[in-house]
């Protein structure tokens, strides 16, 4: 599905470098089939515009809840060994399984309570063995059973990416902060005051992280997290120039 109505054509202010393209992709929580099923539509639609330098940028939550979380890791890993126009943001689903991978047990039982089962059952971890023995014990087993390279590769996630006036981060920014000051924290968490606040930096942000039934135009923010691992619409915000469209999965996928 391809949708544009929300803003091709029309007056913008906020705009990417000439000569540019890019596509920003929700939260896909372990929804392998999504996650191939959309950057299909993306490689057509690129082809179909034309010559540009085409920026991916995955803004995070790639695991969790979904099915398949090792695979949508090796996927992403591939195409990110495949272009350095791939961008990925480490979302907070990414930052809690990394510190559990790496012995912090407060992460280990946010894992479980975060949709983490499914995670683990992707890297042959089944519920019964997550839940026997201690959460120490839990975590020596996702360091023992999860790729180092694949927790490396997470870990190694950004924090942001900004293109022209568009400012890519997984769950927001702390309104009246500049940007080299703004915490991981609250990149990767923050819900308010950022998703109502008015804002007078230069950006346009593009976010996941809050899900919604569609993609949720606020003041000076585009939220483009669908809910991809319940409702089988993953989504994509594509962008050149002034103008602005939006790729989905169909939601009986």
């Amino acid at each position: 599905m391809v949708f544009g109505r929300f803003a091709r054509g029309a007056p913008a202010t906020f705009a990417l470098p000439p000569g540019e393209r890019a596509y920003a992709i929700g939260d896909v929580h372990g929804r392998l089939d999504l996650l191939q099923q959309l950057l299909g539509r993306i490689d057509a639609d690129d082809a179909a515009r034309g010559n540009a330098t085409t920026h991916l940028i995955l803004l995070g939550d790639l695991v969790d809840r979904g099915p398949d979380s090792a695979g949508v890791i090796r996927l992403v890993q591939r195409l990110a060994a495949a272009s350095r126009h791939v961008r990925v943001i480490k979302g907070n689903h990414e930052e809690v399984f990394v510190k559990a991978a790496r012995g912090n047990v407060r992460a280990a039982r946010g894992l479980l309570e975060m949709g983490g089962y499914e995670t683990l059952a992707s890297f042959g971890i089944d519920a019964e063995t997550a839940d026997h023995g201690t959460l120490d014990d839990l975590c020596a087993l996702i360091a023992e059973r999860v790729p180092a390279e694949a927790i490396d590769f997470l870990d190694r996630g950004e924090n942001l990416v900004l293109l022209g006036d568009y400012l890519f981060v997984h769950a927001g920014i702390r309104p009246g902060k500049p940007l080299d000051q703004q915490a991981g924290a609250d990149l990767r968490w923050i819900r308010e005051p950022f998703l109502s606040a008015r804002r007078r930096d230069p950006w346009m942000i593009v976010h996941g992280h809050t899900p919604g039934d569609a993609v949720d135009h606020g003041p000076q923010r585009i939220g483009i997290d669908t809910g991809a691992f319940a409702t089988g619409v993953l989504t994509a915000i594509g962008l050149e120039g002034t103008e602005r469209w939006f790729l989905q999965t169909d939601a009986a996928a």
